[in-house]
C-alpha cells in the first residue's frame, strides 16, 4: 500500500492522479461483479434455477436481499471508513466476494442464487462506498460533480459490459461456467490490487476537516441558514446523524429519498427487464446488449453531466433525472423491437445519468468532511434500500396484475412523485452557485 507523508498531501485530481486511477479501476471491478447477475441469473431463473413461471414475488426476492444488505453495509461503511480507514473496508469487500462465483455454479435452486446476492449485497455496500468516499477524499470541493461522474462512468460502464460478456459466455460456455470464469477473473484481480495497490486516503479527509483546510471553507452560506447542518457538534453520534440525513435537515431528507426511489428503476432493470424480453423471443447477447445500452448511456453520459453540475448547479440536474428516468421506464413495455427497446433503455440510462452522480455531489456539498463518510453512508444506506422496496412493491404489483406492464407503470409513476418532493425540499447545493457568505 502507498505511504503518503503529511507534506506531500495535496487536493485535487491531478495531484492525486495515481490514486484516482487506481480507484477508478477499483470501481470498474466492481460494477463488474454486479453486471454479472443481471442478465444470466434473472433470465434463466425458471430454467436453471427452478422458479416457476410467474412466480413474480419469489423473483424479486434476490434483489430484496441485495438491497437490505448493501443498504445496511453502506452505512456501515461510512462509520468504519472513519475508524479503520478507506482502504480496510475496501479490501473487506473484495474478501467477501471471493465465494459468490462458486455457489452460483454449484446452486442446486433459487435460495443459493439469494446467499450469493447477500454476498454481493456486502461487497458492493463496502467496497463501491469506499471508491467513492476516497476519491471525495483527496480532490478538492469544486471537483465533487466530475469526480463523483467519474466514479459513476466506470462502475457503470463495468455493469455494462458484464452483463454483455457474461451474455456471450453463457451462450459459448454454458450459464454456469461462464459466470464462474467470469467472476473469478473479476474478483479476484480486484482483491488483489486493492491489497497492494490502493492507498489510505482517510488522512486527507482529516486534513479537510481542519477550519484551515479548502476543504472546510466556512459553514454559513447566508445568515442564519448554514451550509452544513445545523445544531451537530464537531462529531456527532451515528443517531444524530442519521435522523439529520433521514428528517430533520428537509435539504438532506429530499436527497436521500430521490435516492431509495430511483433504486426502483435499477432494480425493475435487473429483475424484469430480461425477463420480459426473454418472454418476447430476445437471446441472452440480445437482452445483453439492451440492458448494456441502459448501462453505457448511463456510465458514458456521467462524463458530461457531474461536469455540467460543477458549472450549472445540481438541482435541475437531479429533478430533470428523476422526469426523464420514468418517463423511459413508461414506454418500454408500449412498443416493441429491438430499437425501441434500447431507444427506451437509452432515455432511462440517460435521465440516471443526469440525477445519479448528482445525487451524491448534493449530498457531499452540504455535509462537513468530519462526518461527510458518514452522510454519504446514509444517503447510500436509503438509496439501496430502495432495490428492496422498490423490488417489493412492483413485484406485488406484478403479481396482482398478472403481467410485467403494471410494474412499468409503477416505478414510472414513483419517480414523478419522488421528482415533486424534491422540487420542493430541495435546493440548490453547489458551493459557488449557492456560495458561501
Amino acid at each position: 500500500m502507498t505511504d503518503h507523508s503529511d507534506a506531500a498531501r495535496q487536493f485535487g485530481i491531478r495531484a492525486n492522479l495515481s490514486q484516482f486511477l487506481h480507484q477508478l479501476l477499483q470501481v470498474f471491478l466492481v460494477g463488474m461483479a454486479i453486471g454479472m447477475m443481471r442478465n444470466v441469473i434473472p433470465a434463466l431463473a425458471e430454467t436453471e434455477f427452478g422458479v416457476p413461471r410467474g412466480s413474480f414475488v419469489l423473483l424479486v426476492a434476490f434483489v430484496v436481499a441485495f438491497g437490505l444488505v448493501k443498504g445496511v453495509m453502506n452505512f456501515v461503511a461510512g462509520r468504519a471508513a472513519e475508524r479503520f480507514g478507506r482502504q480496510r473496508v475496501l479490501l473487506t469487500g473484495w474478501l467477501v466476494a471471493l465465494p459468490i462465483p462458486w455457489l452460483l455454479f454449484f446452486a442446486p435452486s433459487w435460495n443459493w442464487v439469494v446467499a450469493a446476492t447477500v454476498l454481493l449485497g456486502i461487497n458492493q455496500g463496502l467496497a463501491w462506498s469506499m471508491t467513492q468516499t476516497a476519491k471525495l477524499d483527496i480532490t478538492r470541493a469544486d471537483q465533487r460533480g466530475i469526480v463523483i461522474g467519474l466514479n459513476e462512468f466506470a462502475g457503470y460502464v463495468g455493469v455494462a459490459v458484464a452483463g454483455i460478456l457474461t451474455g456471450y459466455l453463457a451462450q459459448w460456455l454454458g450459464p454456469r461456467v461462464g459466470v464462474l470464469v467470469f467472476g473469478l477473473a473479476v474478483i479476484v484481480p480486484g482483491c488483489l490490487m486493492a491489497w497492494h495497490l490502493v492507498a489510505e486516503t482517510l488522512p486527507w479527509a482529516r486534513d479537510g476537516a481542519r477550519p484551515t483546510s479548502s476543504g472546510a471553507a466556512g459553514n454559513v452560506r447566508r445568515a442564519g441558514h448554514p451550509r452544513y447542518p445545523a445544531g451537530l457538534p464537531v462529531q456527532p453520534t451515528t443517531v444524530d446523524v442519521f435522523l439529520t440525513m433521514s428528517w430533520r435537515d428537509r435539504r438532506l431528507a429530499a436527497l436521500c429519498q430521490a435516492g431509495l426511489v430511483e433504486k426502483f428503476v435499477d432494480a425493475l432493470v435487473w429483475v424484469f427487464w430480461p425477463l420480459y424480453l426473454h418472454q418476447r423471443g430476445v437471446s441472452l447477447p440480445g437482452i445483453g446488449w439492451v440492458v448494456g445500452v441502459y448501462g453505457l448511456v448511463w456510465g458514458a453520459s456521467q462524463l458530461v453531466t457531474g461536469r455540467l453540475s460543477d458549472h450549472y448547479g445540481r438541482h435541475r440536474l437531479n429533478v430533470a433525472g428523476m422526469l426523464l428516468c420514468g418517463a423511459g421506464v413508461a414506454v418500454m413495455p408500449l412498443g416493441s423491437g429491438m430499437a425501441w427497446w434500447s431507444s427506451a433503455a437509452a432515455m432511462t440510462g440517460l435521465g440516471m445519468a443526469l440525477l445519479y452522480p448528482n445525487l451524491s455531489a448534493a449530498v457531499a456539498d452540504i455535509t462537513p468532511p468530519a462526518w461527510r463518510a458518514s452522510g454519504i453512508g446514509i444517503y447510500r444506506f436509503w438509496r439501496d434500500i430502495g432495490y428492496a422496496m422498490g423490488a417489493l412493491a412492483f413485484g406485488a404489483v406484478a403479481a396482482w396484475g398478472g403481467s410485467f406492464e403494471g410494474a412499468f407503470g409503477f416505478v414510472a409513476g414513483a419517480m414523478g412523485v419522488s421528482a415533486l418532493v424534491l422540487v420542493v425540499w430541495g435546493e440548490e447545493t453547489h458551493p459557488t452557485l449557492n456560495p458561501l457568505r
